[in-house]
């Protein structure tokens, strides 16, 4: 009985502590939201109790632009992903598979883009820009988005092929399949989970992206990071717009991972235990 007991009570208090670590990691998600309907003369006070408006979102959302950018961030996002996987999903298959001459080395190289500081290299990349007509374009965009997105995704899909036995691969070749027909038909299904969670990451880190979009574009291409930048006025800062701005881009980022929970909690997990 003293046993049952104890048991039960050490599982109310894992919950207690789950629920205060939620509560603690949500809060600032709510207040965030939460401010999104004060005035500004409000905004520094901590009361739950105010007079809300939609002021906020009708500045951001009718009276300016910011919809475009909304859009403009999809489409450079989404499609720094789709390059990224189309070309990076071949490439981590062959530094799985093949063994050629500084293999890691290379592997290492491109693993370094990712950590290379951007504003290392946006002035070159500004003045190549201008000389081949990329800047301030959508295609530009994407393409210096691979910075970001490609390094990831190769790096984690990599070790998800490497998981792989390779003698899968011999089985169904030996069974009269195409390494076409192997490729699409029986790895890409059992990489399914890691790919879904790698495209993931790289639409986020590709969706807050702000260097890139601040300097390589201008009037014809916006996107949201770089829209917040209007509600700071010369003589006060409107946290409310802010708010309103920052809750309606991450929407996309939290639809995208209820939707793919299934694949990216199994992605994010698959490999970490081997028997």
């Amino acid at each position: 009985m003293n046993t049952k007991k104890l048991s039960l009570l050490t599982e109310i208090g894992r919950n207690a502590i789950l629920a205060l670590w939620a509560i603690f990691a949500l809060f600032p998600l709510f207040w965030m939201v939460l401010i999104t309907f004060k005035h500004d003369a409000e905004m520094y006070t901590t009361t739950f109790i105010f007079t809300p408006t939609l002021e906020n979102y009708k500045a951001v959302l009718i009276n300016t632009n910011y919809f475009k950018a909304f859009f403009d961030n999809i489409i450079v996002s989404g499609g720094a992903v789709l390059v990224s996987v189309l070309v990076g999903v071949p490439a981590a298959y062959a530094l799985a598979r093949y063994n050629f001459k500084k293999k890691e080395d290379l592997a290492f190289q491109i693993l370094s883009f990712k950590f290379a500081p951007e504003i290392l290299v946006i002035l070159p990349l500004f003045m190549i820009y201008q000389k081949i007509r990329l800047f301030d374009t959508h295609i530009g965009l994407i393409w210096v988005y691979q910075l970001i997105t490609m390094p990831l995704l190769i790096w984690v899909v990599r070790g998800y092929f490497e998981d792989i036995n390779v003698e899968i691969e011999h089985a169904a070749q030996l069974d009269g399949y195409s390494w076409y027909h192997v490729f699409l038909k029986i790895l890409l299904p059992l990489i399914k989970p890691g790919l879904v969670a790698a495209a993931l990451l790289s639409f986020i880190f590709a969706w807050n992206s702000f260097t890139f979009p601040l300097l390589l574009s201008a009037f014809k291409v916006e996107t949201v990071t770089v829209s917040v930048l209007k509600y700071l006025a010369s003589d006060t800062v409107h946290y409310g717009q802010m708010a309103v701005a920052a809750s309606v881009s991450a929407l996309p980022e939290v639809i995208l991972a209820l939707i793919i929970q299934k694949h990216l909690v199994r992605g994010l997990s698959f490999g970490a235990v081997k028997g």
